[in-house]
């Protein structure tokens, strides 16, 4: 094999050594290229990777200082705790491990893949002393109150996770949330609708999904962004339905900022928001997904690490979808795109705090994205004689293959020579760990091998059986002929050993500031205020941003961002038609987002609970009904460590959003959090983001812009009291009557 290499010359006149710097700075991502001399050549072949994977002697009898050095040369993402855990295992299995066994361990409880942070048990709770103090007391008794109700006083930890799902719980419970799928692949929320098709309505499933990919658009902002659209896609797609509506929210610090500002190891601001913008829009258009709401966030704070965050509906009718479960005998077939040592680590990188070699070192992390690929197997998924033979499917996510067929049973026998790959030298770890995407893995019952396969044929895709389902409760995985992992179901299911962590939630400032200079706002009268407000880069229009995108293909559109005679009206949030194939139908849904990190950089509880109202609010503004609303939520914080002050900032967040969910019964169903957002001691504004969605009729949506000369605007006002909360009962009778009026065309 002899690599192809290619370059690029640019020639540049008159330039000095200042502005040739700044201009290498410019072209060069050092992830993707590197300068070389002119008269660079290298014709030598690279060798096949034909080493064994090591196994890592002594493991069993390692002390402590020799596994953490152990740990460094590996570049693991374990604590020592982690590892002693695994070394009681191996120890109990009279083996020592091989690299690849830890690596697949290590991915396999990965922030990213087992939510580390959020599972981590709460031990103590305490207060700072002040004026909302009492709000946050008040706030933590109504969700023990909720655990108790849930649970039954059963013994259950506190947690992050358990705080952002005990709604959810409290409303199934009490029989409010009867739309809910429950089934037992979770790739994606689902809720089930009522479709209006020629007049006859049928049951449809409608899916909705929002991931963050800030860590590979930090470090490549065109693959970043363009994998965060593609791997927001394959979740619900995994779930058998069909995207057409994505949301793109973003979050960085001035791109107005000079070259000369950039801070060793990162890329201009401005280089990572247009390239960024770049990389989601071709990929929608590349694979036909409809952006329909664009909005970015500027911050300092985001400085730290670039926030990619997609959000997106998709829908199928219910009957084309089985709900499986994997039996042995049943096979895995992989479909899709091939794999490559790109995305290796990802899932362990992206938990990671980005440093200043990250733009050097982190490189293979970042994934590759392949639209066409996508595309076809999002017509392989649209085919209900394929979807009703899948029992269960995953996406090739994070940790490839380790994690997404390695979470499809119980029991697997997975042969990684039969992974097809983009080229040779790839060795067993890094075939079982890529993170290559537009992939998946399909369990279908081995009778229906042949005919689920000449439909994969059929649209152009490889197919290939890479695992079978075994009675033997442990996963297995054959490099070469000869088993390189071995690892007990049981012990992978414990995820490692549950972290512990105190919480302290501090007090708020004495008051909320258009940004960081006080003097800003400070005794300025309303008029001066406003002025000042417009001044700030949130307040601009980002019309320029918006029609990057293309808010019309599939033609199922209801709202085009930008409305009115002169196309300057953003709209409150995204509505499309439900995506039948054939006949015509009235039904639409709603996708809105809430969040203000000035607000949530004063208080996180005020930011949580305000993220939440502000999503319900533009649902209903769109003309939405606030009683059926399913939310979900993106958390995105610093790295927290050990530090309770610090924790207390995601655990106040929740609660802030816990209280508007008990007083108006709207559950957050799904969510996806990230935790790494530091730099040096640059550190991310706190983010929790809410996306509410709901069903409803095209005749009732409401549009932002005025229809006619002499329009009124009318405000519907609300109590607010001293400490920043809202009268619910009067939030709701808003709620209802404006719905009232919208259903009635007035």
């Amino acid at each position: 094999e002899i690599g192809v290499f290619q370059s690029k010359i640019i020639i540049l006149e008159g330039i000095v050594d200042a502005d040739l710097k700044k201009i290498k700075s410019y072209y060069i991502n050092p992830i993707e290229a590197s300068e070389v001399e002119l008269d660079y050549f290298n014709d030598e072949s690279e060798e096949d990777a034909e080493e064994a994977i090591e196994i890592i002697h002594g493991f069993i009898h390692m002390n402590e200082d020799e596994i953490k050095a152990m740990n460094l040369k590996a570049g693991l993402g374990l604590d020592m705790d982690d590892l002693l855990h695994c070394q009681r295992y191996f120890k109990g299995e009279n083996r020592d491990p091989n690299i690849a066994e830890l690596k697949v361990i290590d991915t396999y409880w990965s922030d990213h893949c087992r939510h580390t942070t959020f599972m981590t048990e709460i031990t103590e709770i305490s207060m700072d002393s002040g004026k909302y103090k009492e709000i946050f007391e008040n706030a933590l008794t109504q969700y023990i109150q909720s655990r108790e109700y849930v649970y039954e006083n059963k013994d259950r930890v506190i947690s992050l996770m358990d705080l952002a799902t005990i709604n959810m719980k409290e409303t199934k419970k009490k029989g409010l949330l009867n739309d809910k799928e429950d089934s037992e692949e979770v790739n994606a929320a689902s809720i089930e609708i009522e479709v209006d098709v020629d007049g006859k309505n049928e049951k449809w499933l409608l899916m909705f999904k929002n991931e963050t990919h800030n860590h590979p658009t930090e470090m490549e902002p065109f693959g970043g962004a363009a994998t965060c659209l593609g791997g927001g896609i394959r979740d619900p797609l995994s779930g058998r339905s069909f995207v057409y509506q994505a949301m793109r929210i973003t979050g960085c610090a001035d791109p107005r900022s000079s070259f000369e500002e950039t801070l060793t190891g990162k890329l201009p601001q401005r280089k990572i928001t247009q390239t960024a913008m770049k990389g989601y829009s071709s990929y929608g258009n590349q694979i036909g997904a409809t952006s329909g709401y664009i909005n970015e966030f500027y911050d300092d704070g985001f400085l730290a690490k670039r926030m990619e965050l997609g959000a997106l509906v998709s829908a199928t009718p219910k009957e084309w979808v089985l709900r499986g479960k994997s039996e042995p005998g049943d096979l895995v077939i992989l479909v899709g795109g091939r794999t490559g040592r790109d995305g290796l680590g990802g899932a362990v990188g992206s938990s990671k705090i980005q440093t200043e070699t990250s733009l050097n070192t982190a490189g293979a992390e970042v994934q590759k994205g392949n639209p066409a690929i996508e595309r076809k197997i999002i017509r392989l998924f649209r085919n209900p004689e394929a979807t009703k033979m899948i029992k269960i499917c995953n996406d090739f996510g994070a940790g490839g293959v380790s994690v997404a067929v390695g979470e499809l049973a119980d029991g697997l026998l997975i042969d990684l020579d039969r992974v097809p790959l983009k080229y040779p030298g790839l060795n067993g770890g890094e075939i079982a760990l890529s993170e290559s995407q537009e992939r998946m893995a399909v369990v279908v019952d081995a009778e229906n091998l042949l005919q689920f396969m000449e439909l994969v044929e059929a649209e152009d895709l490889e197919g290939s059986v890479i695992a079978e389902v075994t009675a033997e409760n442990k996963v297995q995985m054959l490099w070469r002929g000869k088993t390189i992992v071995e690892i007990k179901r049981d012990f992978l299911n414990t995820n490692g050993i549950r972290k512990k962590n105190a919480v302290n939630i501090t007090q708020p400032g004495d008051r909320v500031y258009l940004n960081e200079n006080p003097e800003h706002v400070q005794n300025k009268e309303i008029k001066e205020a406003f002025i000042c407000n417009m001044t700030l880069l949130n307040t601009a229009s980002q019309k320029g941003l918006v029609e990057r995108f293309d808010n019309t293909i599939g033609s199922g559109t209801v709202l085009t961002q930008l409305g009115g005679k002169y196309k300057l009206s953003p709209q409150e949030g995204m509505v499309a038609k439900i995506p039948v194939l054939n006949g015509e139908t009235k039904a639409c849904s709603i996708m809105t987002c809430g969040y203000d990190p000035l607000l949530a950089k004063w208080s996180t509880f005020h930011g949580g609970y305000y993220a939440v109202i502000e999503s319900i609010a533009k649902v209903v503004a769109l003309g939405g009904d606030y009683k059926k609303i399913r939310l979900s939520f993106q958390e995105y914080f610093e790295r927290i460590g050990n530090d309770p002050s610090k924790w207390g900032k995601p655990f106040s967040a929740l609660l802030g959003a816990f209280m508007v969910h008990k007083q108006l019964d709207t559950p957050s169903i799904g969510g996806k959090d990230s935790m790494s957002g530091s730099f040096e001691d640059i550190h991310v504004p706190p983010s929790l983001f809410s996306f509410a969605v709901v069903a409803d009729k095209v005749d009732h949506i409401v549009s932002k812009e005025f229809k006619k000369v002499d329009s009124n605007v009318v405000v519907v006002n609300l109590k607010i009291d001293e400490k920043g909360l809202v009268d619910f009962d009067q939030l709701k009778k808003n709620y209802e009557r404006i719905k009232e009026i919208v259903n009635k065309g007035d």
